[in-house]
């Protein structure tokens, strides 16, 4: 893809994520997303058959951001309790930067009818597979809880990350990252029952 066709679906994407998050799926149109972007209405059906597509494309995108972004911050992290307190670094970031688009993930995840639900079990396999990873290998250095479920661990340590996420940025705006992320890193490595 031309770095060209990179920013138009970058310009797509993120008007998309602007609409949806003001208006809701349904009652955003591809003419709405195209003007927003500030391109024709012809790019879309050339990228995508239609919004479903154009969507979907983008929960792909922005899900597999989101995974990257978690496999390179615990690159040399010394033992899986620093890793996991960079994981929750990460994924509180992550929501805080991109509050729009994990609105849509966040509201689509839940939903059992969804268009993308099939997309987005298997993306969400890729980012919760960081966690399970990191926490696995902590059952088995003992660095973490024996008897632990790694797999279950790290959804619900996910789970807790971005519930705790949203509520800071929608309730508790005035509270800083570091405040959320040191109460959040404690109650996450006390699940796993590490030693703080």
């Amino acid at each position: 893809m031309t770095r060209r066709s990179g920013d138009t679906l970058d310009r797509l994407y993120a008007a998309a994520i602007e609409l949806i998050g003001e208006h809701g799926y349904s009652a955003t149109t591809v003419d709405e997303i195209v003007a927003r972007a500030g391109v024709a209405k012809g790019t879309v059906y050339y990228h995508f058959k239609g919004k479903a597509d154009l969507v979907s494309a983008l929960l792909e995108d922005g899900l597999q951001r989101l995974a990257a972004s978690f496999s390179a911050e615990i690159e040399g992290a010394q033992g899986p309790a620093e890793a996991l307190r960079a994981l929750v670094h990460a994924e509180l970031l992550y929501i805080q930067r991109d509050q729009a688009f994990s609105k849509l993930v966040m509201s689509q995840m839940w939903r059992v009818d969804g268009d993308w639900q099939q997309d987005l079990r298997l993306l969400r396999e890729q980012y919760v597979s960081v966690f399970a990873g990191v926490i696995a290998e902590g059952i088995e250095s003992g660095a973490f809880r024996a008897g632990l479920d790694a797999q279950a661990a790290a959804s619900t340590v996910f789970g807790m990350i971005a519930t705790a996420a949203l509520d800071w940025l929608v309730f508790r705006p005035e509270q800083t990252l570091d405040e959320v992320e040191a109460a959040l890193t404690g109650m996450v490595l006390g699940a796993v029952g590490a030693a703080g």
